[in-house]
């Protein structure tokens, strides 16, 4: 098992993801941080014949590897962002971590902003 807190992220937020199909070949999920603790997951899967999925992992599943991964990247005592956004390329291997360090309705899902949404996070990262 790796001791890279980022690949335990990965690894924590596709195993413990619920509402994916199993031909998924990306994902974009965000994580939200109310007060510096992990509050909310949701995003989405991207299938090869362009099926989105609504996703989640539930946050008591994935919070060692979240606290572990903002450990690593954050000094004791800072601040920490409002949410950031994981996106995945599961053939590529491929990774990238935005971070969102002000606005916490950034990556907000609304009726009238899902579609766009959904192509916002996809990833293209492979």
């Amino acid at each position: 098992m790796s001791t890279d807190p980022t690949t335990e992220l990965i690894r924590a937020i596709v195993t413990n993801m619920q509402g994916a199909r199993d031909d998924w070949k990306s994902l974009a999920m965000v994580i939200s941080l109310g007060g510096g603790r992990l509050s909310e997951t949701s995003g989405y899967a991207y299938s090869p014949d362009g099926t989105v999925s609504a996703v989640a992992s539930r946050p008591s599943q994935i919070k060692p590897a979240v606290d572990a991964y903002l450990a690593d990247r954050y000094p004791e005592g800072a601040e920490l962002p409002a949410k950031f956004l994981l996106q995945f390329d599961r053939d590529a291997k491929a990774y990238e971590i935005t971070f969102e360090d002000a606005d916490p309705m950034r990556w907000k899902v609304t009726p009238d902003n899902v579609e766009a949404i959904r192509q916002e996070l996809k990833p293209n990262l492979g």
